[in-house]
């Protein structure tokens, strides 16, 4: 395992010690000793006690004011509900902390972009949980679309037909618009999303469905597609669901006028018009299925050495606040399409 280079150690405090920090922990153990955790914080206290039981050698303490307020420490990882991101976000930039934010950014785009300025004005950098981006097999597929190998883009889709239990959203607020924001889109197929138009170019117009099934007692969207239109004029597809069982890979594929790659949590596979082709296996699991934590945690380690050598480096991390808006406002526009029953145009920066 090749470990990315941080020039400088880092001092990091944990905020939010649910289910979601398991990757997330593992992937900064992997970059000690340049990198160790200060502070662990959760609001329950219960929480706090199953974190110690299972972490005896990390640092507990039982205010946010005891993890912000430490001078060592100089990156925040937040992993609490999104509901909850802009005020703990904006007490961090208060403090002169950056921040690695877990997705979603919030849960509506415009608190989202409140916080996002909020740690601009601070002059903080500001990074955002969106890992799939640092799959070794995401990079590959960047590089070879960056480098013109591809041909110009004619047409995509991403697909993620996921599946997820009674006992998943048994848990209190989970589904609920009051706690996640949003249904499959902003929860589930963000990731898949953001790495779809990193790797297309912006959309620029989409039509749009979504609904809850008959399945969940839930008042956010488990079913969503869209048929979206590219900067360039090529045409896709958006095909999103969290009851699809037993749970399939993600996919995107991504057709252009010399070859067409088709990435999933697998692999890639890339099949020129003259013939060649290449595969690059990569499994990294998938949270697909029962088990939403059922992947490596490598790509979160490599999203937050990402973050704290931007840092170093006086850069901005490859998805900063700023560029994770775009997923978001995409996310707004096929809900929009969805209720005014139109195609709707998303600003571009």
């Amino acid at each position: 395992m090749t470990l990315p280079c941080i020039a400088r150690p880092h001092r990091v405090a944990i905020v939010g010690l649910g289910m979601a920090h398991k990757p997330h922990l593992q992937g900064l153990r992997d970059l000690a000793p340049t990198v160790s955790i200060a502070a662990c914080y959760a609001p329950s206290p219960e929480r706090r006690a199953a974190f110690a039981a299972a972490n005896p050698d990390l640092a507990i303490v039982d205010s946010l004011d005891k993890a912000l307020g430490d001078p060592s420490v100089d990156t925040v990882l937040v992993l609490t509900p999104p509901a909850t991101h802009l005020e703990l976000v904006k007490r961090c930039a208060e403090a002169g902390k950056h921040v690695l934010l877990e997705k979603p950014v919030e849960t509506q785009t415009g608190k989202a972009a409140e916080l996002v300025a909020a740690m601009e004005r601070a002059g903080r950098k500001l990074g955002i949980m969106f890992q799939m981006r640092f799959r070794p097999a995401s990079l590959r597929l960047a590089s070879v679309i960056a480098a013109g190998e591809l041909g110009e883009l004619v047409s995509a889709s991403a697909r993620v037909r996921w599946w997820r239990t009674a006992e998943y959203y048994a848990q209190p607020g989970r589904g609920m618009k009051a706690r996640d924001g949003g249904g499959v889109l902003l929860t589930q197929a963000i990731h898949t999303l953001d790495l779809f138009q990193s790797l297309t170019g912006p959309i620029v117009e989409v039509s749009g469905f979504a609904a809850t099934s008959k399945l969940r007692r839930i008042d956010t969207e488990d079913v969503a597609g869209a048929a979206v239109r590219f900067a360039n004029g090529a045409i896709g597809t958006i095909d999103a669901t969290t009851v699809a069982y037993p749970g399939f890979p993600e996919t995107i594929e991504w057709a252009g006028s010399k070859a067409t790659a088709v990435l999933t949590n697998k692999g890639l596979d890339v099949f020129w018009q003259d013939g060649r082709r290449e595969e690059m296996a990569s499994d990294v699991g998938a949270g697909g299925g029962a088990d939403p934590m059922a992947f490596s945690h490598e790509s979160h380690r490599d999203c937050f050495a990402d973050l704290l050598q931007a840092i170093d480096e006086g850069r901005e991390p490859r998805v900063s606040g700023r560029e994770a808006l775009k997923v978001h406002r995409l996310i707004d526009a096929i809900l929009a399409s969805s209720e005014q029953r139109r195609a709707v145009a998303i600003e571009t920066d």
